[in-house]
């Protein structure tokens, strides 16, 4: 309904579609002000004003982006503020919504089943577990199967935040990082040409080292916190009988999302709409349809009681879906001054990248994608390095094989240093705060990604990067 939308908007002022692209290399690295403004809201506002950000998030999103768009709109003309606004929209921010809201919907209609205790083995097998799934169910898809039971697993434990803090690390960010259903950078990789099984040939010691040390850190410090404090008397969730599954109809559904997200890939179809200067191809809304299809025949299919017994609620999904469209807006200016290369306002992070004898630099790559993909979208920033080093796909798998490999993994393993790195990082905290615990704020949590990862990134990069 909102494709059709658009599409009659564009119909109905035919001068958006002749708009062209935003002109980075023109911009003023002001335009930026709205990206960062509602990035400071995000980390500062629950911490300084925490009730009135609970009730007005929304409303702070999009004022950030009509900070953005009136201005731009003024300064550039309707035709551009709007082919951009479309382009934002259709190209980028639905698609991404619809894809989350199936795997958070799929995920959050199968309960598992039975009162599992947190003990410091079964929380790092959970963890481990999810690891492997976040690469072939994506990010999003393991971390809203597995973190509602691993929360309830540890509900009469005292000190709980860092079971989500890791589960973040390792399930929502770095165990994503072998296929193209992993994470979308991948997958946006995998539509320019990337072989399917390339990331997992090439990123796979990457990957299993920071993986395997991250799980032996939070055994260590799980068993730290369980030894020093134990366990509640009572625990809140009783013991029932064995483990099981329910809502198993949704494993289905789930492989469903799965084929569909890889027939838009494979599918290659010469048709397509132009909507306001962006182009929809016929894959993509076959797409877009069938998840949405999915997601409205899981609600369907789905017990009532399967949705009470896993405190199913629409609250994390409607956080993501406003806070990201703010970001997805706003972020327009930015991506367009990046793209501009060194001609542009950031021409020193592009040129950053680039060895005096015009090679790439693998180590510069990693930590250029990595650092923007911490409070960027880590989509197009994937994009725009993957372009930065020539955009071509044969010569990336081969010649230029250290870059991508640099590219991939700064784009999908960095996504943990920040709550806005990924967007299950967003939903997971919203998640366990729905369930008492106690999150770190956004600075809170960067101390630990800092603490924690940075150094581990830094070893990855004189390893594998260097």
């Amino acid at each position: 309904m909102m494709r059709r939308a658009i599409l009659s908007l564009a119909l109905l002022s035919p001068g958006l579609a002749l708009a062209a692209e935003v002109p980075g290399a023109q911009l003023s690295a002001l335009w930026g002000v709205p990206f960062a403004g509602i990035l400071l809201s995000i980390a500062l506002c629950p911490l300084l004003t925490p009730a009135f950000w609970h009730h007005h998030f929304g409303k702070i999103a999009a004022a950030w982006s009509l900070a953005f768009l009136l201005p731009f709109a003024a300064v550039y003309g309707p035709a551009l503020a709007g082919s951009s606004l479309v382009h934002a929209l259709v190209a980028e921010y639905i698609p991404f919504i619809i894809l989350l809201t199936a795997l958070f919907t799929v995920a959050g209609g199968i309960y598992i089943r039975g009162n599992l205790h947190g003990s410091p083995g079964l929380n790092t097998a959970i963890l481990a577990i999810g690891a492997v799934l976040a690469s072939f169910m994506g990010t999003t898809g393991a971390s809203m199967l597995l973190i509602r039971p691993l929360i309830r697993a540890n509900d009469n434990r005292l000190h709980k935040a860092h079971v989500a803090i890791f589960f973040i690390f390792i399930v929502s960010n770095i165990g994503g990082s072998l296929t193209p259903l992993g994470d979308p950078p991948l997958f946006l990789g995998f539509l320019k040409g990337i072989d399917f099984f390339w990331t997992v040939s090439h990123i796979f010691q990457e990957t299993l080292f920071l993986i395997g040390v991250l799980l032996a850190l939070f055994y260590a410090l799980d068993s730290w916190y369980f030894r020093k404090e134990g366990v509640l008397r009572a625990d809140p969730t009783p013991d029932t009988g064995r483990v099981g599954f329910d809502g198993g109809l949704n494993f289905l559904l789930l492989l469903a999302v799965i084929v569909l997200v890889l027939l838009s890939g494979l599918w290659k179809s010469p048709v397509a709409f132009d909507v306001a200067g962006t182009e929809v191809g016929l894959p993509g809304l076959v797409r877009d349809a069938g998840l949405v299809l999915v997601t409205l025949l899981s609600l369907w299919l789905t017990p009532a009681k399967v949705h009470a017994d896993n405190q199913f609620s629409w609250g994390p999904m409607q956080e993501v879906a406003k806070l990201f469209a703010g970001i997805f807006l706003t972020i327009i200016p930015v991506i367009a001054m990046l793209r501009a290369g060194t001609d542009g306002p950031f021409g020193a992070v592009v040129a950053a990248v680039t060895r005096p004898d015009g090679q790439p630099d693998p180590a510069m790559y990693f930590w250029a994608t990595g650092l923007l993909s911490s409070f960027l979208d880590n989509a197009p920033t994937y994009l725009v390095f993957f372009n930065t080093a020539g955009g071509h796909p044969q010569t990336l798998m081969t010649t230029l094989a250290p870059t991508l490999a640099a590219i991939s993994g700064g784009a999908v393993f960095m996504g943990a240093n920040s709550y806005i790195g990924n967007a299950p990082n967003m939903m997971v905290k919203a998640i366990a705060e729905e369930r008492g615990v106690r999150m770190p704020s956004f600075f809170g949590y960067m101390a630990w990604s800092v603490g924690i990862l940075v150094p581990l990134f830094i070893v990855t990069t004189f390893i594998w990067f260097k």
